[in-house]
């Protein structure tokens, strides 16, 4: 139950808060030591691992879950933007059962395949065609092998901090041993000058197939790219010849519901974008689509030079039903615009709250993610800027929020839906309030 921290006093609270957590847990824990026998570390997704072992959630309704120890929790996480639409929306769950009831798994196209497409197609003015996959980190592999075929081309430029799918993963600035095996340059985040430096050097000048950018990096710390950020990379790109890749599996939920692409200028979007998350309405889902002349080259109506690409699930009937029913029907513009703002607000109070303490909330609309870190909010522009981060406030909060019955992320993510009410919100700035109260002490010394 102890954590790595350089702070003994930290250590003694969440020991203290952790052997509560297991005292109030137990059918969890006794399901977590089952799936030990079967599973590595009991798990197989692992951002879904904490200390001292995680919960298991048995049902959920609107924006509340269940544990297996009959403890009800307001979800705040989110599952990771994908729950945008929360556990039961009643459009959402009809027009899964009636996709059920006429069968699954056709072998064959559909019209509900047609339709999302055609939702997408509408709402993201960057995509003039888009191809399904089942997550964001296949829309992540078929981008980048569309820009690599584009430009016969290799390196891929890439930001330290960004994560775009299981396979792609440059956490302090150094790629995952499972990544996808590309020749990567990372770059620092929000830098327009490291950018340079490394397409210009004379061993990559005349060799960059793609940049791709997370306009908000995501799991690095929800730290939004500045606005000339953006529109520079397109510049670079231009005149490298390189294909700009957006990653808006996560923010294509902000503004009005069409991601950041939507408030750049026509000639700042990116060639290609990768969807994923929420846009399948709560099912497995990912997407890529850009330019015409690019995604061309998967059609396969031009038999042997046309690109192949496979899925057995990449229009299955259950995603295309909820994701063509939650973009027509339920997450409307408007709609998008009143959770954006919602947010704004909501990480506007956080702060409030955690003012001349060691708390940051950062982020951008609905998406905000908090740590523990003596840099003011407003120079956080890359996950260096963070430093380093004081060890075990966060967990410490984590368990905090858990036992007032408030579910995040144990690294500090939180993502809104749909179901969560004023009330919800009040309650979660409310509990942050008490945390901050009860720990001023841990939270004012570093």
């Amino acid at each position: 139950m102890a954590i790595s921290t350089p702070n003994p006093k930290i250590a003694q609270v969440y020991t203290t808060a952790a052997e509560a957590y297991t005292t109030r847990n137990p059918t969890s824990h006794s399901i977590h030591t089952t799936a030990l026998h079967s599973l590595p570390g009991g798990n197989t997704r692992t951002v879904l691992h904490y200390a001292p072992f995680p919960l298991s959630i048995t049902h959920a309704q609107n924006a509340t879950l269940h544990s297996a120890d009959k403890h009800a929790y307001t979800d705040f996480l989110g599952e990771y933007t994908a729950g945008l639409y929360g556990h039961s929306h009643p459009a959402i769950t009809s027009a899964l059962k009636a996709a059920i009831e006429k069968g699954l798994s056709f072998g064959s196209q559909h019209e509900d395949e047609a339709l999302l497409a055609k939702a997408i197609t509408s709402r993201f003015e960057a995509i003039d065609l888009v191809r399904f996959t089942n997550s964001g980190t296949e829309a992540t592999l078929m981008a980048l092998a569309a820009a690599k075929h584009l430009t016969q081309k290799s390196k891929i430029l890439v930001f330290s901090g960004a994560y775009h799918g299981g396979a792609f993963s440059f956490k302090a600035g150094v790629s995952s041993p499972v990544n996808a095996p590309h020749e990567y340059l990372i770059a620092r985040y929000n830098s327009l000058e490291s950018v340079r430096e490394l397409v210009e050097a004379p061993e990559n000048r005349g060799d960059l197939a793609a940049i791709i950018v997370e306009p908000m990096i995501g799991s690095g710390g929800a730290i939004p790219g500045s606005l000339d950020f953006l529109q520079g990379l397109r510049e670079v790109a231009n005149e490298r010849g390189a294909v700009l890749v957006f990653d808006e599996v996560m923010t294509s939920r902000l503004y009005d519901g069409s991601g950041v692409q939507g408030i750049l200028p026509s000639d700042s979007r990116p060639d290609l974008m990768t969807l994923g998350k929420w846009i399948g309405g709560g099912m497995s889902f990912g997407a890529f689509g850009g330019k015409r002349e690019i995604m061309e080259m998967f059609d396969p109506r031009k038999g042997e030079g046309s690109l192949a690409h496979a899925g057995t699930f990449n229009n299955n009937v259950l995603t295309m039903a909820a994701g063509r029913v939650g973009l027509e029907e339920v997450f409307t513009p408007a709609k998008a615009r009143e959770l954006h703002e919602r947010g704004e607000r909501l990480r506007g109070g956080l702060n409030e709250v955690g003012s001349g303490t060691l708390m940051k909330w950062t982020g951008l609309g609905s998406i905000m993610n908090v740590t523990f870190t003596t840099t003011p909010v407003g120079e956080i522009k890359c996950p260096e800027d963070f430093g380093e981060p004081v060890a075990g406030l966060g967990d410490l909060l984590h368990l905090f929020l858990l036992e007032r019955g408030y579910y995040m992320a144990r690294r500090g993510f939180v993502s809104l839906s749909l179901a969560l009410t004023d009330e919800d919100l009040a309650g979660f700035v409310d509990a942050v309030r008490e945390f901050v109260i009860e720990h001023k002490a841990l939270l004012t010394s570093n």
